[in-house]
C-alpha cells in the first residue's frame, strides 16, 4: 500500500527536475569547484619547493585546507585558508615538528624551505566552496640527493690464481643518496655482469642502510674466480644516482691492482748492462746478470757458474741480480740461474744459462820508436801488433787519410811530402765501443828544396830604374834550412801557414842596371846540402825625362854659384881692372857735365855705384860705391 503523499511526490518530482535545469541553465549559477595541483613535484634535497593549489573558476567564499598522509594513512592537518571576500585569511595547525616549519604564502601554497627526505610524502589539498561543492587533489613530492664520492676496500691480500672457486675482490660503498643507487664493476674499464647469486665463476652481493639523517647508503662487495691476466688488470666501482627529470649520473671510485700468486711458466736470463748484440761486454766494465721468472710472488733465485760441468753458487737472492763488478777476461765463461717455485707444473723449465764473453784489447806496439827519421828517396816497412778477443782489425791513418789495412805499413820512394804523424789503429768489429791507437812520427832527412815566386814584368815587358819589387823564396828540408840573400834586406825565415815543413823570406829593393846585370840569389842550407836560385830582370830602361831635368838642373845651378863668385871677386878687388874699365866706359869726358837728376839713367847708376838709394857709404873703404 503506498504512502498517503505518494501521489504529491510523485507529482512534485518533475517539478524539482525543472528547477534544477533552470538553475544549471542560469547565468548566475555556481560551477563545481576543480582544482590545478601539479601530480609529482621532484627537488634536490636542500632546495625550496612549492606546492600550488589553485581553485578554477570564481568563488567568493571557500575553504583550502593542505593535509599530510603520513606511513601510517592518518592525515593531519597542516594548514588552513578561507576567502573572505578578496583576501585569503591563513592558519597554520601542525608543523608537524619540521625545521624550517611549513608555511603557506598568501594565494593559498604551501611552501616547504630546504626540502628533506623526510619530505617526500603525498601532500593532499582540499577545497570546500559551499554549494559549488568539494574538491580534493593530490601532490607527490620526490627528494633527490647525490650521494657521496664512491669509496672502494680493496682486497688487500695474495689471491691465489690456484684456488677454483670465486673469492672477494674488493666492497664498494656509496653513501648519503635518495633515492638508494646502484653498484656497478668494471675490470680494465668493461663492465663486469655478475649475477646477485653465489657463482663459482663470480658474483655480488649488496646492502643498503637508512641512515639517521632518512639518507641510503649501498654496500655493495664483488667475488671472482681469479686468472693469471688479472695481474694486470685494473679495476673500480661505480654508483649510478638518479636526478630530477629522469636524469642520472654516476660517481666512479679510485682504480685498484690485486696482489696475485701464481707460479712461474717461463724464466728470462739475459746481460743487464750494455753488450753488443752477439753478447760481448767490455773488460773492466760493471756487468749485470738479470734473471726473471714469471710467477708471484716473486720465487726465490740461485745464480750459478758452470766450471768444468760442476754448479759455483755465485748468489741466491729474491731480486735474481748478479753483478759483476771490473769484469776480467777470466770471468768469461757459462753462467746460470734457477727459479727455486715448487708450485710450477712439472714440464715448466725453471733453470736457463748463457754465454758470456769478455771482449779486451791489449795497448798496441810498433816495431819502430816514437820516432822515425829516414834520408829522402828511401823506403821502410812498420809494422803494428796488437793482442784481442775478438780478433782485433787494424787500419793505417796519416792525418786522418786512410793508408791501408793490416798490420803492415810499407813506405818507399820516401819524400819529404812523407813527413808526420803515422796512426795505427785496432778495434773490435763486433764492439764498436773498444778501440786503441799507437803513432809514430816520421822525419826525412835531405838537403832543401827550394821554391821560389817568379818575377812578374812589367806591363810593358820591361823593368826601369828605380821600380821597386819583392822577391820570396821559399824552402823546406830536415834539418830545417837556412834562407839568405846575396844582398841585405832579407827577412828572417819563417814557417808557411797550412804547409807543413815549409819556411819562407823575403827581400823588397829597386831594380837596377847592376842588379839586372848580376841578378839577386836566394839560397837554402842545411847540414845535408844546399839549394840556390837567382831572380833575374832582363832589360832594365833608364828614366830619361827624370835624367835631364837633373841634369839641366844641376847646370843651372853652377852658372849662377859662378857669377855669384865672379861678381864678389870684381867687388873685392877696389881699383882693379874691372872697376878702371867700367869707369872708362861709364864715365863721361873731362870738362863734360853729367846727366841731370831728371834723367832716366841717373837713379839707376847712382844706386847700383853707390850701393842704395840713399847713397849710403861714400866715402867707406868696404863700400861697393867706392870700388866700382
Amino acid at each position: 500500500m503506498e504512502p498517503p503523499d505518494a501521489p504529491a511526490q510523485a507529482r512534485g518530482a518533475p517539478r524539482l527536475l525543472l528547477l534544477a535545469v533552470l538553475l544549471a541553465a542560469h547565468p548566475d549559477a555556481q560551477a563545481e569547484v576543480r582544482l590545478s595541483v601539479p601530480p609529482l613535484v621532484e627537488v634536490m634535497r636542500g632546495n625550496s619547493v612549492i606546492l600550488d593549489c589553485t581553485p578554477t573558476g570564481t568563488h567568493d567564499h571557500y575553504m583550502l585546507e593542505w593535509f599530510l598522509t603520513d606511513r601510517s594513512g592518518a592525515r593531519p592537518r597542516l594548514a588552513s585558508a578561507e576567502m573572505q571576500g578578496s583576501e585569503l585569511q591563513v592558519t597554520m595547525h601542525d608543523t608537524r615538528g619540521r625545521s624550517p616549519p611549513y608555511q603557506l604564502d598568501s594565494q593559498g601554497r604551501l611552501v616547504l624551505a630546504e626540502a628533506q627526505v623526510g619530505d617526500e610524502r603525498d601532500y593532499v589539498c582540499v577545497v570546500r566552496a559551499g554549494a559549488a561543492g568539494t574538491a580534493e587533489a593530490t601532490a607527490r613530492l620526490n627528494v633527490f640527493a647525490k650521494p657521496e664520492a664512491t669509496e672502494v676496500s680493496p682486497n688487500k691480500g695474495t689471491l691465489s690464481v690456484m684456488e677454483d672457486s670465486a673469492q672477494e675482490i674488493a666492497t664498494c660503498n656509496s653513501r648519503n643518496g635518495n633515492p638508494a643507487p646502484k653498484i656497478t664493476w668494471y675490470r680494465n674499464g668493461q663492465r663486469l655482469e655478475v649475477p646477485v647469486e653465489m657463482n663459482p665463476e663470480g658474483y655480488m652481493t649488496s646492502r643498503t642502510v637508512r641512515e639517521a639523517s632518512g639518507l641510503l647508503s649501498l654496500t655493495s662487495t664483488l667475488y671472482l674466480r681469479l686468472r693469471k691476466d688479472d695481474r694486470d688488470a685494473s679495476f673500480h666501482c661505480a654508483a649510478h644516482y638518479s636526478l630530477p627529470e629522469g636524469r642520472h649520473d654516476r660517481l666512479d671510485s679510485p682504480t685498484f691492482h690485486l696482489t696475485l700468486h701464481y707460479p712461474t711458466e717461463h724464466v728470462q736470463f739475459w746481460v743487464g748492462s750494455p753488450s753488443t748484440p752477439a753478447g760481448w761486454v767490455r773488460e773492466g766494465d760493471t756487468v749485470q746478470l738479470l734473471c726473471r721468472g714469471d710467477g708471484s710472488p716473486s720465487p726465490e733465485y740461485t745464480l750459478f757458474r758452470l766450471q768444468d760441468e760442476q754448479e759455483e753458487v755465485l748468489n741466491v737472492n729474491l731480486e735474481g741480480n748478479l753483478t759483476l763488478e771490473g769484469v776480467t777476461r777470466g770471468q768469461s765463461g757459462t753462467y746460470g740461474c734457477r727459479v727455486e717455485d715448487y708450485d710450477a707444473a712439472d714440464d715448466v723449465q725453471l733453470s736457463k744459462t748463457l754465454e758470456l764473453r769478455v771482449a779486451y784489447l791489449d795497448p798496441l806496439e810498433l816495431s819502430e820508436g816514437k820516432v822515425l827519421s829516414l834520408p829522402l828517396n828511401s823506403s821502410a816497412v812498420v809494422n803494428c801488433s796488437v793482442h784481442g778477443l775478438p780478433t782485433p782489425a787494424l787500419r793505417w791513418t796519416k792525418d786522418s787519410t786512410p793508408l791501408g789495412d793490416g798490420p803492415m805499413l810499407s813506405l818507399s820512394s820516401i819524400t819529404f811530402d812523407s813527413n808526420g804523424t803515422y796512426v795505427c789503429e785496432a778495434s773490435l768489429p763486433t764492439v764498436p765501443v773498444l778501440s786503441r791507437t799507437q803513432n809514430f812520427t816520421l822525419l826525412v832527412q835531405g838537403s832543401p828544396e827550394l821554391k821560389t815566386a817568379e818575377i812578374e814584368p812589367k806591363a810593358d815587358g820591361s823593368w826601369r830604374e828605380g821600380d821597386e819589387v819583392t822577391l820570396i823564396c821559399s824552402a823546406r828540408g830536415h834539418p830545417d834550412p837556412k834562407l839568405s840573400w846575396s844582398q841585405l834586406g832579407g827577412s828572417p825565415a819563417e814557417p808557411i801557414p797550412g804547409r807543413q815543413g815549409w819556411v819562407s823570406s823575403s827581400l823588397t829593393l829597386k831594380v837596377t842596371s847592376a842588379l839586372s846585370r848580376d841578378g839577386i840569389s836566394c839560397e837554402a842550407s842545411n847540414p845535408h846540402g844546399n839549394k840556390r836560385h837567382v831572380f833575374h830582370f832582363g832589360t832594365v830602361s833608364p828614366q830619361t825625362s827624370q835624367a835631364g831635368v837633373a841634369v839641366m838642373a844641376v847646370a843651372v845651378s853652377v852658372g849662377l854659384l859662378l857669377l855669384v863668385v865672379a861678381v864678389f871677386y870684381c867687388m873685392r878687388r877696389k881699383g882693379g881692372p874691372c872697376c878702371r874699365q867700367r869707369r872708362e866706359k861709364g864715365a863721361p869726358p873731362p870738362g863734360e857735365p853729367g846727366l841731370s837728376h831728371s834723367g832716366s839713367e841717373q837713379p839707376e847708376q847712382t844706386g847700383l855705384l853707390m850701393g842704395g838709394p840713399s847713397g849710403g857709404a861714400r866715402g867707406g873703404s868696404g863700400g861697393f860705391g867706392d870700388e866700382c
